[in-house]
């Protein structure tokens, strides 16, 4: 529930609408007053929810915002600043946000690691730490960058992004932002400073409510 108030509270948004395939989440977010869109399992992942919900949805807007809710701490400002970026890169139909990695994160496959080129445009994604040097350690002095799990799509190519062939690297790394960067489409990102703590384990559950916490949110 917080994390869908914190969405609302996105200057950005016109409509906040929670797309899922499950009942149960549903009929939570249906308890506290969220519209909800039901969308097919057979969806691949979180870009092909979005569409399939702004297909359902039935109105124009020019940019859809994909809030991954395994990434509950993320702010309205985050938000708000992928929007802009998208918004003023008109070579871009994708943008997302990163933020520096922690070193317990560095070797976890869970935990999306970003390259970005000079001009804030992502070269790569991977599970993996990248770049990884001869060393195979983790070097305190490069500012390796964590994917925050938010990202907003131009809707012209939301509405592509499905029909496009899965590609080799999405299909081994089993992230769908590869399979933009591979059909040769830009995808723009900002770096923020950010704590963040996805939800992938129980454990994971117990670290988010601490923060929560600690920042007045619980």
């Amino acid at each position: 529930m917080k994390h869908f108030v914190k969405a609302k509270l996105a200057e950005t948004l016109d409509q906040v609408v929670v797309a899922t395939d499950d009942e149960k989440i549903a009929e939570c977010c249906w308890g506290f007053g969220a519209e909800v869109i039901m969308t097919a399992e057979s969806c691949q992942n979180g870009t092909e929810h979005c569409n399939e919900a702004l297909q359902k949805l039935g109105k124009k807007y020019d940019i859809v915002v994909n809030i991954q809710w395994d990434e509950p701490l993320n702010e309205p400002e985050i938000i708000d600043g992928i929007v802009k970026a998208l918004q003023v890169a008109p070579d871009a139909v994708f943008s997302t946000a990163v933020t520096s990695v922690k070193p317990e994160d560095a070797f976890d496959p869970t935990s999306l690691k970003c390259a970005v080129d000079n001009r804030g445009y992502a070269i790569y994604f991977s599970r993996g730490l990248i770049p990884y040097n001869k060393s195979g350690k983790v070097n305190p002095q490069f500012p390796y960058l964590l994917h925050l799990g938010i990202q907003s799509y131009d809707t012209k190519f939301l509405k592509i992004y499905p029909e496009l062939t899965p590609s080799p690297l999405q299909l081994e790394e089993d992230l769908e932002q590869l399979k933009v960067l591979e059909n040769g489409y830009k995808m723009k990102v900002i770096k923020v400073d950010h704590e963040t703590h996805g939800v992938e384990t129980p454990e994971d559950v117990e670290k988010i409510e601490q923060s929560m916490r600690e920042r007045n949110l619980a």
